[in-house]
């Protein structure tokens, strides 16, 4: 079995929100995958869904798979880095806001052609 990955990196969302469609999309072909994906309207979907077929054309342009046979072995949505600001408060105090970023991973095994 060969694999292959894509990644996305620091994409301006929560990982929390991306990891249930994420789960849902874990060991499925990949046809089946792409249309949980396209027919949820979750934010997560859009970087889901261009990972994922970025990882499709690793398959078919780098490692020479048959995309016909590809399963998602793995999909995960990992925390980032936080982008830290603060919103100011009373007496020249301030509150943290940590603005979240995640990294989208996808990995890919199939046979070759």
């Amino acid at each position: 079995m060969n694999e292959v990955t894509a990644i996305t990196r620091n994409v301006r969302m929560s990982a929390q929100k991306g990891r249930p469609l994420a789960r849902e999309c874990q060991g499925l072909p990949v046809a089946d995958a792409l249309k949980v994906i396209e027919f949820s309207p979750r934010k997560a979907a859009l970087v889901l869904s261009k990972t994922l077929k970025s990882a499709i054309a690793n398959a078919k342009n780098n490692a020479h798979l048959d995309v016909d046979t590809l399963k998602v072995t793995l999909c995960v949505f990992d925390e980032g880095v936080r982008m830290r600001r603060f919103w100011p408060r009373a007496r020249g105090s301030a509150s943290p806001i940590a603005k979240r970023l995640c990294h989208c991973k996808v990995i890919l095994s199939g046979d070759a052609q």
